[in-house]
């Protein structure tokens, strides 16, 4: 089973000349990091660049500054948060030469986990203000999805296009109860209304039609905070892993889902996998959530992008 990509080749170049960007979300992980912000950013200040905190109060704001800060010639950009977060700030570096370091501090840090930062956010800022001060990156790959419509984004982790995906709309439409509770209401709500959907996948040209319950098109292996669900997706492949769980009933999902912690699931009958450099996804009703946040409705282009994003290590 393979671990965090701690290898893969690392370059040399210095950064441009502006500051370093710092994307902060004080409401990750419920609050729990926000008081090590001072540490995080003297730990970055380290590196002996200029800081450019910015300053966002939602999701949008969050990914237009990080777009603001790349155009107006920003060396670096950090972000200090989840998954979520990193999502944001993906979108303003992805495809352009602008390094990026992720700050594990939410409640999901999968793709900082998998391209092998340190899980702690002190250690994280020291390894990245050291690839600052040395102009050390490492080029990983970045997923590209294309909608309906020609909107274009991009994902580090796994993009999720089936019951995890359908218990994130009803969780997000919800209006009661508050917090984590809201999640779990919602899992029970689907549960009791899973059925599979027919969906239409292009693997590389090829068409494939099933049916299924759980569609996952990883760059990264773990989403949902560590669950395995693409176990051998590799960000430095140039390729997508596709895991899918076929006419799974109640009864078996229940039992099959604690094995996506340690990624034993695709050895069940019901769960098959592919690889391709791209994906073409297709279902009726199905609106995907990439790195957990919500995202393109299906039908989606999904293209492995090799080296799309050079990351701080």
């Amino acid at each position: 089973m393979p671990g965090p990509v701690a290898g893969g080749p690392v370059d040399r170049a210095p950064l441009a000349g502006g500051p370093v960007a710092v994307l902060t979300n004080p409401s990750a992980g419920r609050g729990r990091y926000s008081a090590l912000l001072p540490r995080l950013l003297d730990g970055l200040a380290a590196a002996g660049r200029p800081l450019r905190l910015l300053s966002a109060s939602s999701p949008g704001e969050a990914e237009a500054a990080c777009r603001q800060a790349v155009a107006e010639g920003a060396g670096a950009l950090v972000a200090v948060g989840g998954d979520g977060t990193v999502h944001r700030a993906l979108q303003a570096v992805a495809g352009t030469d602008v390094p990026f370091g992720p700050i594990p501090a939410g409640t999901g840090n999968d793709f900082a986990l998998d391209t092998g930062f340190p899980a702690d956010p002190l250690a994280a800022a020291a390894v990245i203000a050291a690839a600052v001060r040395d102009g050390r990156g490492q080029p990983v790959d970045l997923a590209r999805m294309v909608g309906a419509d020609g909107v274009e984004r991009w994902y580090g982790a796994v993009l999720a296009a089936g019951f995890d995906a359908i218990v994130n709309e009803r969780a997000n439409r919800m209006r009661w109860p508050r917090g984590p509770r809201r999640y779990d209401l919602a899992i029970l709500v689907e549960l009791a209304r899973l059925r599979p959907r027919r969906y239409t996948l292009r693997l590389d040209g090829v068409p494939h039609e099933l049916d299924a319950v759980l569609v996952a098109v990883g760059n990264c292996p773990t989403y949902g905070g560590g669950m395995r669900i693409c176990p051998d997706a590799d960000p430095t492949d140039g390729l997508l892993d596709v895991v899918v769980a076929g006419r799974v009933n109640r009864r078996t999902l229940v039992r099959v889902k604690p094995r996506i912690y340690q990624g034993t699931h695709v050895s069940h009958p019901l769960v098959r996998s592919f690889r391709a450099r791209t994906v073409e996804l297709a279902a009726e009703g199905i609106t995907s959530y990439a790195d957990g946040e919500r995202s393109l409705a299906l039908p989606v282009t999904i293209s492995a992008v090799p080296g799309a994003v050079r990351l701080l290590r």
